[in-house]
């Protein structure tokens, strides 16, 4: 974001960076796919191999939007794999996700995910085998406590293939190949046990990075997988309106969190700006509206971690402090600055500078620690911008796809036929016309251009002093 906000080429060479050497390290399963909890050294070889379904819903977004930024098809590729590992492994079968795998089997750290060499050689036959290793650092010495961590540190798949004069696209095949060989192999040992707890919080990040994901790469799995997951939430986990923590085998537990209720209203904007489904952000305004009354701070501002009707505490605690997961107040500044946008209310943009004003001491004081709180503050430094778009069909219109796969992060949207579907969710587009097939309005602050039906007068618009 900061790198769309100034094109400051360095900062987007910082996440590249980043994002390159996670995915080439031994964090990174590259049998099996998704990521590694943390790395115990500096070149993400040696993981702590727990796997985490907030990391890696965080990761996919991230990936997701390096790809809008860049056009890499390698960070597609790894958010299409995340994805992969999540539905075939952390999904309950009714739709909500689970917590976590751990880190060892049979008392063992990393021993499902690691390799003898010999092991390898013998699955794979020796010509295949001896690719595989050769590429993936195998080796009889092992990387590892003996064995070894399957990982691209060393170079890239391209590059070994143009210093060893083979094709690219042949290699890449192959590796594939032994990677499912190995995969099949692995699914025969003992598992990592799975915390099987579906947590509310950590599902709305997921659900989030599954609907940006899915709207980016076109990706039916992962928006149906998305919509289910929160089909489930909705039935299992809010009771008699009150959003719950965690579920597990039937039983529910304990009146939700800030986290839980910031969390999920990002879902619902990221289902609603996926499917245009506008009882998407019907419910986001409606949550947004009950995390307000149960959590806002009415005298200083800011949102408590515990609701009004949680067990009564002699201190009801703010947290504004990114810890491994952003902190409620900070996702719930920028997806109240994102609601304020899609609705026209102006009253939750006045939330949003409220939370600024009360987290400002401590964010100045350790900018690193509350980085998305400054997400959120940056985003209000871009020319923020409104998009209404009126077909017929509106979910096949060309400007609604830019709008859905570029990288727009200061642009909010709103589709359909006509103004009569939004009007309630979004009082503002009432009496906005439609002009002919497609009609596009752009607005800055709620004052809008005069509509246009020309696609390309529509994205000159939008484009116009960013």
């Amino acid at each position: 974001r900061y790198y769309q906000f100034s094109k400051d080429e360095k900062a987007l060479q910082m996440v590249q960076k980043t994002l390159d050497g996670l995915r080439r390290g031994g964090i990174y399963d590259h049998i099996g796919y998704g990521f590694s909890r943390y790395s115990t050294d500096e070149l993400y070889l040696v993981p702590h191999f727990e796997k985490m379904l907030y990391d890696n819903a965080m990761l996919l977004m991230a990936y997701t939007e390096a790809y809008q930024v860049t056009k890499d098809e390698q960070y597609k590729n790894t958010a299409e794999q995340i994805i992969t590992y999540v539905l075939r492994d952390m999904r309950h079968p009714e739709g909500g996700f689970y917590s976590a795998e751990d880190a060892d089997s049979e008392g063992i750290e990393g021993k499902f995910y690691v390799w003898d060499y010999e092991d390898v050689l013998d699955l794979l036959g020796e010509e295949l085998g001896d690719l595989y290793c050769a590429v993936f650092d195998i080796t009889p010495e092992g990387n590892f406590e003996g064995a070894s961590i399957p990982n691209l540190i060393r170079e890239p798949i391209e590059s070994f293939a143009a210093h060893n004069d083979l094709d690219a696209d042949e290699v890449k095949r192959d590796l594939e190949e032994a990677r499912q060989k190995l995969f099949t192999a692995r699914e025969e040992r003992i598992h990592p046990h799975k915390d099987d707890k579906i947590l509310t919080a950590w599902n709305g990040l997921m659900i989030a990075g599954l609907a940006k994901a899915g709207r980016v790469f076109d990706h039916k799995e992962a928006i149906g997988a998305a919509e289910q997951a929160i089909q489930f939430i909705e039935r299992e986990l809010m009771v008699n309106g009150r959003v719950m923590v965690r579920y597990r085998d039937g039983e529910v537990k304990q009146e939700g969190f800030i986290d839980d209720y910031a969390y999920l209203t990002w879902s619902y904007i990221e289902l609603y700006e996926t499917t245009l489904n506008i009882a998407y952000l019907e419910q986001a305004k409606k949550l947004a509206s009950e995390m307000t009354r149960l959590f806002w701070d009415d005298e200083h501002g800011g949102f408590y971690f515990y609701g009004i009707d949680n067990e009564a505490l002699l201190i009801r605690s703010k947290e504004y402090y990114d810890g491994a997961l952003p902190s409620g107040n900070s996702v719930a500044a920028l997806q109240l600055l994102r609601l304020s946008r899609l609705t026209g209310d102006f009253q939750l943009e006045e939330k949003v500078e409220e939370l600024f004003r009360t987290s400002g001491a401590d964010v100045t004081h350790y900018p690193m620690g509350h980085t998305y709180m400054l997400m959120a503050y940056l985003t209000t430094a871009m020319k923020m911008k409104e998009a209404v778009v009126f077909a017929k069909p509106y979910l096949d219109d060309p400007f609604l796809d830019y709008l859905q796969k570029e990288f727009l992060p200061e642009v909010t949207y709103l589709a359909g036929t006509d103004s009569s579907k939004l009007k309630n969710a979004a009082p503002y587009t009432e009496g906005y016309r439609v002009l002919d097939k497609q009609t596009y309005y752009i607005c800055e602050n709620f004052v809008c251009h005069a509509p246009v039906s020309d696609l390309e007068e529509a994205i000159r618009q939008l484009r116009t002093d960013r």
